[in-house]
């Protein structure tokens, strides 16, 4: 199985331009994606929490700037936007990059609930937001482009499997995307549906270097979590090859030093070939 390779762009409001060189650098360079975070403020590399661009917008603008590659969520969060709205700036998306758009949602985690109690605005309850995501997922199905389910909780696994095309983890061991894969994949056969037509796929963080000690200087002078993959391209495209035989269909991966153009030219170039 070919696993696609997909990176995710800075969105930092105050350095527009990065997120479009990184976009069309990935395009170029041979990225299958390009993957944009649904958050009103995010966290820089130093610590820093800088407030974030709005997704849609960014994803528009990404969309037309570039030609091959996918563009899509990872992911955009049903609490923020009534389910209509959401499909609707997906719709667009879709006649600006026809057959490029991947509509990746989720219910928000704990950096969500930071965002929305710092604006005065409800977060809801687990139930809540479950809800939302469904009724987002039913919104956005059949508009043809596939839509995908982010998150790890049981209600979340099994609305993935009944309703979604794919899936995704952030984060997490190989044993553990597994795990999670094939109680996806159980739900998928509780609703009847063919387990085989989910795309599964894993995102998580990455310092990448020319070769190994170019990687690991660069992961000193950054904070870097104890789950990062780090390293030249031969051992990225190992540590990935790992979640494509647990049955990863995409892989995204989120550079910490995001605005380093040179992280998608490496993925692209280096890494890509050797996972196909």
């Amino acid at each position: 199985m070919t696993t696609r390779l997909g990176v995710t762009l800075p969105s930092f409001r105050d350095n527009p331009d990065a997120a479009m060189n990184i976009a069309t650098t990935a395009d170029r360079a041979g990225l299958d994606g390009v993957f944009v975070y649904d958050h009103l403020f995010r966290t820089s590399a130093n610590g820093t929490r800088r407030p974030a661009l709005e997704a849609m917008a960014l994803l528009g603008a990404v969309a037309a700037e570039t030609t091959r590659i996918s563009v899509g969520t990872l992911v955009a969060r049903a609490t923020l936007r009534p389910p209509a709205v959401l499909a609707t700036g997906f719709d667009t998306l879709a006649r600006i990059a026809p057959g490029r758009v991947i509509a990746a949602l989720g219910s928000g985690d704990h950096e969500s609930r930071d965002e929305m109690e710092r604006f005065g605005l409800p977060f809801g309850s687990v139930a809540e937001r479950v809800e939302a995501l469904g009724e987002t997922v039913a919104a956005c199905s059949g508009r043809g482009y596939p839509v995908w389910v982010g998150g790890t909780s049981r209600a979340v696994r099994s609305l993935a499997g009944s309703s979604a095309d794919g899936w995704n983890r952030w984060g997490g061991s190989p044993a553990r995307f597994v795990a999670d894969a094939s109680l996806v994949r159980a739900a998928a056969a509780a609703a009847g549906r063919d387990p085989d037509t989910l795309v599964m796929s894993w995102g998580g963080l990455v310092v990448i270097g020319a070769d190994d000690d170019a990687a690991a200087a660069k992961a000193a002078r950054l904070v870097v979590s104890g789950d990062t993959i780090v390293g030249g391209p031969e051992r990225v495209a190992e540590a990935i090859g790992v979640y494509a035989e647990a049955g990863a269909a995409w892989v995204v991966l989120g550079p910490v030093d995001a605005g380093d153009l040179e992280n998608a030219v490496l993925l692209g170039e280096a890494v890509a070939p050797l996972l196909r």
